[in-house]
């Protein structure tokens, strides 16, 4: 690999066990083919190495402060994606004209539900499903038009805010697409959020209305509604809820399809609809809250339409003939623009879940398709939790092989790994040995699109060598309408995340308590500042940490400093490389970046989830540990450890037998001794945006993990 990346490829290679003879002779053969091949390649095809070497951002001028922009936007940043539309719902307008009669929203219709009682007597709900059924983009522009005007003869006026609250479905983007036509402000809640951060949201917002479906509204919305005092309007966009005798007095709950009736019924003699400017409010995000209450971000249209332009410039030929899969909460900034983005190029969006995406899936029936085999989406976005529990899995599925199968695929997986890093591709491996791997997810992914946290660099090469496709890595915020970076599809470099996007602008700023100075050799480093339009308004009723967080310089364009450190590769790509939160002085005076920490140590097979925890009043850090439930069991019998689960993850000797694997791990990763952890506390539950432990997009929530964890922070640090 060049000098820009941050892994080489031998020090991410599969261990192979195979008679060294057979294997010079399986090299010698592999180098005879690699020399065959590599002739008409060089002469037909540019190297992906001379692609991935250009320059691609470049700073302003020569200060050390300068802002970098994308080399195809030195002139002028970027903000619309088609001339003349400047609000979302005349981007609609304009992709409903262009592709009236295409498909765009598709479901899966459900053919059976069923209890399946496992081996624990646990009952899981499993489900078989049909194909996908589909929406045209003329059919969802008549339902979205229709529920907005409902809303409206309901007494929605424009303006005001109304909250949607519900899983990520079809339903869910007609629901946006009605709010952004008749100038309603979307205020956005995690389905996961637990009771006190719904009521803040929908307190603080003011909502009279509020968008849900029959199970949140059986779950969540219940037992809060009497905490709401001005929700007037319930609406279930999946039919009728069963009868509910407490519904508090005042409060009606409409179904979405009532809500359409009355639309369509009152659209001749009702007004005209209130059109929206670019500088309107189209969404206030609640932040899934990784450090304590939710904070609403304010988005304009033209905040969202500049995100989703340089989000669109940076995605290769997005066109009609791809398929998305959506299953990442609506709720997140990183979903909604990835689906905003396949809306406005006619691409289909099939939903999905987390439960159904594969055929493996937790709430698929055994031998029934999963969402992937179904819909084979070209196009998927994920956060780097799912694309390491693939990798983990995968890898599992490797151990248990045959010797001979085993070794074949390791053969292959380390030969296309150095073809990779000389910017080649590997034809007869992607048929023959990655066939299969590939096809879990669907089998025709082009694009991989990963945010929300850093993916470590194991698991990107490994989906670019298993799913044959690149891992477009992208950096953005809520607060920067999910727009920073993306890599490009051909730079397959890891540990980078990417050129600055074409709407946006990115500057370092030194920050130095941590010793990061954007003088620093041979690269820059600082906190990053982003710039541009994708900019957003600030945090609803916050005018304290909107202050903080964000300025205007003297030309008028807004930053945003995102307290995240960054340094400058010299071909203009970005690497993250720590967090102003995530830095913690020990009693010595050493820094430790958990993040660091975590990072080395998360992809081991043994650990499912892990957490650093550190402070100034002590001199080593500690952890918490979420472990594999298969390879700690197996590690217990190794050991002669026996137990149940929970006994096994309380023993003291078990800590102790995880301890030294993490320790030998964080020595070949060349953490330093006082970065290690020296105790760690074994978790049996698993960590889940249901527990309020991590958020939607699986980023630890520190405050939380503390709290719930605070005897064995004292007990590990010695007080009783």
């Amino acid at each position: 690999m060049n000098n820009h990346a941050s892994s080489k490829p031998s020090t991410m290679k599969l261990k192979e066990s195979i008679n060294p003879i057979l294997l010079y002779f399986i090299h010698f053969i592999v180098s005879l083919y690699t020399i065959l091949t590599y002739v008409p390649f060089y002469f037909l095809s540019e190297s992906r190495q001379e692609k991935s070497n250009r320059i691609k951002a470049k700073p302003v001028n020569s200060k050390p402060d300068s802002a970098y922009r994308s080399i195809n936007s030195l002139d002028g940043l970027a903000s619309v994606l088609y001339p003349g539309c400047d609000t979302l719902d005349k981007v609609f307008m304009y992709a409903k004209n262009k592709f009236k009669d295409k498909r765009l929203l598709g479901t899966r219709e459900i053919l059976n539900e069923e209890d399946e009682v496992q081996p624990n007597g646990k009952i899981f709900k499993k489900v078989i499903l049909g194909q996908y059924n589909w929406l045209s983009y003329e059919d969802v522009f008549v339902q979205a038009s229709n529920f907005g005007n409902g809303l409206q003869m309901l007494g929605q006026k424009p303006k005001t805010n109304i909250a949607i609250f519900c899983e990520t479905r079809a339903e869910w983007m007609i629901a946006a697409q009605a709010c952004f036509m008749y100038n309603f402000q979307l205020v956005t809640l995690y389905a996961t959020l637990g009771g006190p951060a719904i009521v803040h949201g929908l307190n603080e917002t003011e909502v009279t209305n509020i968008i849900t479906s029959k199970e949140l509204l059986q779950t969540k919305l219940k037992d809060i509604v009497s905490l709401v005092p001005r929700l007037r309007h319930i609406i279930t966009v999946d039919g009728k809820p069963p009868a509910w005798s407490e519904i508090p007095k005042g409060i009606v709950v409409h179904t979405m399809a009532t809500v359409q009736a009355l639309g369509t019924k009152a659209s001749v003699e009702n007004e005209p609809r209130s059109k929206p400017l670019p500088s309107d409010i189209a969404v206030i995000m609640y932040t899934s809250g990784s450090t304590g209450i939710p904070k609403g971000v304010m988005i304009s249209h033209s905040n969202i339409i500049a995100g989703i332009t340089g989000m669109a410039r940076r995605i290769p030929k997005v066109r009609e003939e791809d398929v998305y899969i959506g299953y990442l909460p609506l709720a997140h900034v990183l979903e909604l623009s990835a689906e905003l983005v396949c809306l406005s190029h006619g691409c289909r969006i099939g939903y999905s879940s987390p439960q159904t995406l594969a055929d493996q899936s937790s709430k698929i029936k055994k031998g029934s398709k999963g969402d992937t085999s179904m819909l084979k989406p070209t196009l998927m976005a994920a956060v780097p939790e799912i694309m390491d529990r693939i990798y983990k899995n995968v890898m599992n599925k490797v151990n248990e092989m045959s010797s001979f199968q085993r070794n074949l695929f390791i053969l292959a997986y380390n030969y296309k790994m150095e073809q990779i890093s000389k910017g080649h591709s590997t034809p007869l491996c992607d048929r023959f040995v990655f066939r299969k791997v590939r096809s879990l997810l669907g089998g025709n992914i082009r694009l991989l699109l990963c945010g929300g946290a850093p993916l470590s660099a194991a698991t990107q090469r490994f989906m670019n060598i298993c799913f044959c496709c690149p891992v477009g890595q992208g950096y953005g915020l809520t607060e920067s309408t999910g727009a920073g970076t993306i890599t490009e599809v051909w730079d397959y470099n890891t540990g980078r995340v990417g050129a600055p996007l074409v709407c946006c602008e990115i500057r370092l700023k030194n920050w130095e308590e941590g010793g990061y100075f954007n003088t620093d050799k041979p690269h820059p480093r600082g906190e990053i500042l982003i710039g541009g339009q994708n900019v957003t308004m600030g945090y609803y009723k916050n005018e304290a940490k909107t202050k903080a967080d964000f300025f205007e310089d003297e030309s008028g364009q807004r930053w945003l400093c995102t307290g995240d450190i960054g340094e400058f590769d010299p071909d203009g790509c970005l690497k993250i490389i720590d967090r102003k939160k995530d830095l913690v002085k020990l009693q010595a005076g050493e820094y430790v970046s958990l993040g660091k920490v975590e990072a080395a140590l998360k992809n081991l097979p043994l650990i499912d989830n892990i957490c650093a925890y550190a402070n100034s009043y002590h001199s080593y850090v500690i952890g918490f540990v979420v472990p594999n439930q298969k390879e700690l069991t197996e590690l217990a019998r190794k050991k002669g450890l026996k137990g149940t689960w929970e006994e096994l993850c309380n023993s003291s000797e078990m800590e102790n037998e995880v301890l030294k694997v993490l320790s030998e791990a964080a020595v070949s990763a060349s953490l330093e001794k006082f970065e290690i952890p020296v105790k760690i506390r074994l978790s049996p539950e698993p960590w889940t945006p249901e527990t309020g432990l991590v958020t939607d997009a699986f980023k630890l929530k520190r405050k939380e993990l503390k709290t719930h964890y605070q005897a064995d922070i004292e007990r590990m640090y010695g007080r009783k």
